[in-house]
């Protein structure tokens, strides 16, 4: 892991084309701006981990398809 200091207004640059901007330092929490392409997905990591536990769970239910027996005529 890179660990960086930076101020407000400074950036990090990952890549050539995703830059991270600090915008502002208030007590603990810093708030940040992130530039990337639109097919960069981006997420908070309770983010990340709600959407990766949500379609490990959707892979393991079952799809049940009921059998229809065309060949009756009603």
């Amino acid at each position: 892991m890179l660990i960086l200091s930076r101020k407000v207004d400074e950036k990090v640059v990952i890549g050539d084309d995703i830059t991270i901007s600090i915008i502002e330092i208030r007590g603990d929490q810093v708030r940040i701006g992130i530039d990337a392409p639109k097919k960069v997905k981006v997420f908070r990591q309770e983010v990340y981990d709600a959407i990766k536990a949500e379609n490990r769970a959707a892979s393991k239910s079952a799809v049940v398809i009921p059998k229809v027996d065309f060949s009756k005529k009603d």
